[in-house]
């Protein structure tokens, strides 16, 4: 199998590079040839196809040599190719996988449709905003149509994904490693550390952000939740990006390479906090789940689907309203609450996930031998929001 993306940098924050990096993995010790195509790295099954810096990313560059990305993959000789991005190497992995005759997959990482609305409504008012929301839905049709299948981390986004016209959508979690990230990751005494390091009281309580520092993020709304629930409680972020949030109640930490250094920090905070309106699932919200951290979270989008019924939800723009869930998260955490986040976020450990994903690819590789075979072990039931909600088909 290989794999394409364009986010992969040297600097470890974004999502999808840990979701990839997971689950290849997962892949290898189930014995599956995996490769990857990125614009840059180095090792084992890594295949480096270049591309143009883009400035203030946090290192992400931009592939533009389609020809030179097709001929890296041919020479890999693939199974199926995975394509991470709707840019050119999705392009690139449908135009190789018909060369190869091998089946060819997207997975829909992010909503492009909501970042350009966002970005062309910020620029040019609403009705800009609606024009280039409604060009990227077609584009994402014209280039989606051509994939065997197009997978959706969220219920929400497989559904929009269908009202454009996508038939081939199945919505397919991501995954959160329960051995790295619970409960047991809490450290009182680095947690005592951390804060003499930033130069913060003993009694301060600390508020995560993970991840990327972006516009959709809303990391100034968080910013100004924190200062509005005054002193003794600070927002710190750890991630990079072009928009890194500050104030006095702010600290900013570099990305973190180690997951068992991630989860340390994840449990041994005292809430984690995430007011994306445009996720398409949350990764580390998972995370601080499977720590049994208490969570507030957008309600909207990708990010309310994971935390329903579990995290505490906050529907508004407004620094005050953020407050108060935070401050409810902090002084009444609710042990049923946070038990429920843990349960779900043991649901969703990369174990049965991943052997989802390999059961769907090679149901696409095997057609003929999946449909008299495959039958769903080992998972869940009952649980709408569970692996065993999931279905399956050959597309």
């Amino acid at each position: 199998m290989l794999d394409t993306t364009m986010f992969w940098s040297s600097n470890p924050t974004g999502g999808v590079r840990r979701v990839i990096s997971a689950k290849r993995q997962q892949l290898l010790d189930a014995g599956w040839r995996h490769s990857l195509l990125v614009p840059e790295g180095q090792g084992a099954g890594l295949l480096a196809c270049g591309g143009l810096s883009l400035p203030r990313s946090g290192g992400y560059r931009f592939v533009v040599d389609r020809r030179r990305a097709v001929a890296l993959m041919k020479q890999a000789q693939p199974d199926l190719i995975e394509a991470a991005d709707p840019y050119v190497l999705g392009w690139a992995s449908l135009e190789a996988s018909q060369q190869l005759g091998v089946p060819a997959v997207a997975f829909c990482h992010s909503h492009l449709p909501a970042l350009l609305e966002r970005w062309a409504g910020q620029l040019g008012g609403r009705r800009a905003g609606a024009w280039a929301r409604e060009r990227a839905q077609r584009y994402l049709v014209r280039l989606y149509g051509g994939f065997d299948l197009v997978l959706a981390p969220s219920r929400s986004l497989e559904h929009q994904l269908r009202l454009c016209g996508l038939d081939q959508v199945q919505y397919q979690p991501l995954g959160v490693d329960c051995s790295t990230f619970r409960p047991a990751a809490r450290k009182g005494g680095w947690a005592r550390w951390l804060k003499r390091e930033l130069g913060l009281p003993p009694g301060t309580r600390l508020l995560l952000y993970c991840g990327r520092f972006a516009p959709e993020k809303r990391l100034p709304l968080l910013a100004r939740a924190v200062r509005a629930l005054g002193t003794g409680h600070v927002l710190l972020c750890v991630g990079a990006g072009p928009c890194a949030p500050s104030g006095p109640q702010v600290r900013l930490l570099p990305p973190v390479a180690d997951p068992s250094g991630l989860a340390r920090i994840m449990a041994s905070c005292d809430a984690f906090v995430h007011a994306g309106d445009q996720e398409t699932f949350g990764l580390a919200a998972l995370e601080a789940m499977a720590c049994r951290t208490p969570v507030v979270l957008s309600s909207r989008a990708g990010l309310g689907e994971l935390g329903a019924d579990v995290a505490l939800a906050v529907d508004s723009a407004s620094p005050a309203d953020w407050a108060a869930a935070m401050r409810q998260a902090l002084d009444d955490p609710e042990a049923l609450r946070l038990d429920l986040a843990l349960c779900r976020a043991r649901t969703l450990d990369w174990s049965r996930v991943s052997g989802l994903m390999m059961r769907r690819y090679a149901a696409l590789m095997n057609p003929a031998e999946a449909l008299q075979r495959w039958v769903p072990q080992g998972l869940p039931s009952g649980q709408s929001d569970s692996v065993a909600a999931y279905s399956f088909r050959r597309l």
